[in-house]
């Protein structure tokens, strides 16, 4: 084993993907002495110049992540002139992808993490939609964005997932007139509540395929105008209560809805 070799790692954003390739790297010496330390959030060359200094005093590698091409070429520049090795990750992959693509990039640190939080808020907003489907927890009420309401077959299950993605968390909360509506709808559910409503000649459709894929009878009270009626009569009691906003869901594409809910949630923002 020689001596001691330190791998700076030098980024204008946290250094997360220099630093695993160093990892990478140096895994494949097992006998090398390798320390590496990450400097995260260089912006200029006053932070590049104090990195080299700290290079130049022993035995070591640069491995850095800069965006800003007069960076790179100031960190390159000045390495090579003190004999300071050096790998530049992520310049090489610019400009190979701005040659193909004819296009600049847009040159900003740090939005690789950013990406990655959204993938995770979004994650997070669809593992939220699961939880509290149907009405499962209320609990679910107190934290989520929007509260969807509506009788069996009105989409609010796919709409929930749909709007996670939009980051947003969505509890649903079935209607039925047997089954009282939580507590929770009234209070910290009234300003995040969204109706859904839908013809009810559709919603018998919609509810017979359903027996039908089944394989049960389509004369279940489930699917009778007279049940539907009593179900959507409530639905509108329910909705008058809250003063909610009420969307129409007949004969929409879910992408359709979710945006009239997005809208509604646009002004709303405005509003406050």
């Amino acid at each position: 084993m020689g001596r001691e070799t330190r791998v700076y790692i030098v980024s204008d954003s946290l250094g997360e993907t220099a630093e695993r390739v160093a990892h990478g790297a140096a895994i494949q010496f097992e006998n090398g002495d390798i320390k590496i330390e990450r400097v995260p959030y260089v912006a200029n060359r006053d932070g590049i110049d104090r990195v080299l200094n700290r290079a130049a005093a022993g035995s070591s590698v640069i491995v850095y992540t800069l965006v800003r091409p007069e960076l790179r070429e100031y960190l390159a520049e000045v390495a090579t002139a003190r004999g300071i090795a050096h790998v530049d990750v992520m310049g090489p992959v610019l400009n190979a992808f701005q040659q193909v693509l004819a296009m600049p990039p847009l040159l900003v640190p740090g939005l690789s993490h950013r990406l990655d939080q959204e993938y995770f808020a979004r994650v997070e907003a669809v593992e939220f939609a699961v939880k509290y489907d149907d009405g499962k927890d209320p609990k679910g009420i107190r934290e989520a964005d929007v509260v969807l309401l509506g009788v069996s077959r009105t989409s609010k299950t796919p709409l929930s997932l749909y709007l996670a993605n939009h980051r947003l968390k969505v509890a649903n909360v079935p209607l039925v007139p047997e089954i009282p509506v939580p507590s929770e709808v009234f209070t910290e559910g009234r300003l995040k509540a969204i109706g859904l409503m839908i013809d009810p000649e559709l919603l018998m459709s919609i509810r017979r395929q359903r027996l039908k894929s089944l394989g049960l009878g389509t004369s279940a009270q489930y699917a009778t105008m007279e049940r539907i009626m009593v179900e959507l009569d409530y639905a509108w009691e329910i909705f008058n209560r809250l003063k909610c906003p009420v969307i129409d869901v007949s004969n929409h594409a879910v992408e359709e809805t979710a945006t009239r809910v997005l809208e509604i949630r646009q002004k709303e923002a405005i509003g406050s």
